[in-house]
């Protein structure tokens, strides 16, 4: 009797090298995620990345260099003539650019002037704030003139030199505004509070430019009296506060400091 043969199984599934192969992948992929998992991250430099990719604004201001693979295809919105920018007009994007830069340039001033005068103890004589104008000197009545009087004193001369050496390195435009109390003024030579502002600007403004020879047309100046106080005029020291010269270094992109 002949003797059946065994037939051999034939092996189904993937060959055995598959195998291998994939645990290598898999433990590659692994190191990868615990390199990831034990590196750190800049949140302040991710946060500002996702901002600009969140904010349309930058794309939609800056048209992209790449041409659209389809450029007959418009979505269904832009066929309705609805659009997602969030600006109806590109120049609201860029007046929001320059705006940010305004800030930027402002920023960097006041920082200058506050280095300024911290290095040559002013502090306690000239303050300094910013507003949407530029950044404003403040100098008290007491320390340029006397009472009712617009001559400026020797004893002030030495702060104005101060602020002409901050304005020596300064190119912005420069508006100077008088300001007093409440207190009414009448002579000869200053009818009323108005001519004895605007000649305490006129001058400050004349000083700085017989000193250090400024352009003349980088200055204007204002005579605002009493109608602009900085706290109510309803004592002796609040009336001494409002009695000041303002020297205000101009925002380029203001209005006024092409005026």
């Amino acid at each position: 009797m002949r003797r059946r043969g065994i037939k051999k199984r034939q092996s189904s599934g993937a060959p055995k090298w598959m195998v291998t192969y994939s645990d290598m992948v898999t433990l590659i992929l692994v190191f990868f995620i615990l390199l990831f998992s034990m590196s750190q991250i800049d949140l302040v430099k991710f946060e500002a990345v996702s901002e600009s990719f969140r904010n349309r604004m930058i794309f939609d201001f800056f048209p992209s260099p790449v041409p659209m693979e389809n450029p007959t295809e418009n979505p269904k919105h832009m066929e309705s003539g609805k659009t997602t920018n969030e600006f109806k007009d590109p120049t609201d994007a860029k007046k929001l650019f320059e705006q940010g830069n305004a800030d930027d340039r402002l920023n960097a001033l006041m920082q200058d002037v506050e280095d300024y005068l911290d290095e040559h103890e002013l502090n306690n004589v000239i303050s300094a704030s910013r507003s949407e104008r530029g950044v404003v000197l403040v100098l008290q009545e007491l320390i340029l003139f006397n009472p009712g009087e617009a001559v400026v004193l020797p004893s002030g001369e030495p702060f104005l030199n101060k602020i002409g050496e901050l304005l020596k390195n300064i190119p912005n435009e420069v508006k100077v505004e008088g300001h007093t109390d409440t207190h009414p003024m009448s002579s000869f030579r200053y009818p009323s509070n108005w001519e004895l502002s605007g000649a305490r600007a006129s001058s400050v403004i004349r000083y700085l430019i017989n000193e250090y020879e400024f352009d003349q047309s980088r200055f204007s100046l204002a005579g605002f009296g009493e109608t602009r106080p900085l706290v109510p005029n309803d004592t002796p020291e609040n009336m001494k506060k409002n009695r000041r010269v303002e020297i205000v270094i101009m925002d380029v992109n203001n209005p006024e400091s092409s005026m």
